[in-house]
């Protein structure tokens, strides 16, 4: 089964509730990209968006250039769905990371769902020019390597905080770096680390 496969049928057939990374409110990510003190015209990419909420807060804050991301189309169609109207506001494009080519540059780039994803060199080095030629603020948060070992049945990469910067590091600044946990909505926790970073001005 393809990537495009795999999480197409998870989002057909599990609600929210039924997913490991559904937040009611996606309080960190707001607080990160809050930090930033961005123009409410700033231009948010949102990667791996899928159905979270976190746009829905993005657009009750009045920010007005959105763009989800994400590979699967149900993912998409049941985000839409949700926002009713206000999904016009939204840019929407489906796209799996490892093959996104970016029509124009943004302000900031957030990941809380792609990232550990990938685990080969090849498309982490990908993933890496991406964000370097596409964006000067990343918030990325992934799983720790006190988190779990796999997701929705598929192997993760776990990051530190001297894996990022080893990742990141030679273009952008690690602004800030911290651990958090995230209880799913069965009640199980899953640790993740998050980074907030900006473009090293030399870059």
């Amino acid at each position: 089964m393809s990537n495009k496969e795999h999480w197409q049928k998870i989002y057909k057939t599990k609600l929210p509730k039924e997913v490991s990374w559904t937040e009611e409110k996606p309080i960190t990510s707001l607080e990160l990209i809050a930090k930033f003190d961005l123009p409410r015209c700033a231009k948010i990419i949102d990667i791996g968006g899928g159905d979270s909420l976190l746009v829905d807060f993005l657009l009750h804050e009045e920010y007005t250039n959105i763009t989800v991301l994400d590979i699967s189309v149900a993912a998409i169609v049941r985000a839409k769905t949700r926002l009713g109207k206000n999904a016009l506001r939204v840019k929407w494009i489906v796209a799996d990371v490892r093959d996104f080519i970016p029509l124009e540059s943004y302000d900031l780039w957030h990941d809380r769902a792609a990232f550990h994803f990938l685990t080969e060199k090849e498309e982490i080095d990908k993933y890496y020019q991406l964000v370097c030629e596409y964006t000067n603020n990343i918030i990325l948060g992934a799983f720790s390597t006190n988190g779990p070992l796999t997701c929705s049945g598929l192997e993760i990469a776990q990051y530190n905080e001297a894996k990022l910067q080893s990742t990141f590091g030679k273009h952008f600044k690690l602004m800030e770096c911290f651990t958090s946990d995230h209880t799913t909505p069965f009640a199980t926790t899953q640790n993740f680390i998050f980074t907030r970073m900006s473009k090293n001005k030399n870059s």
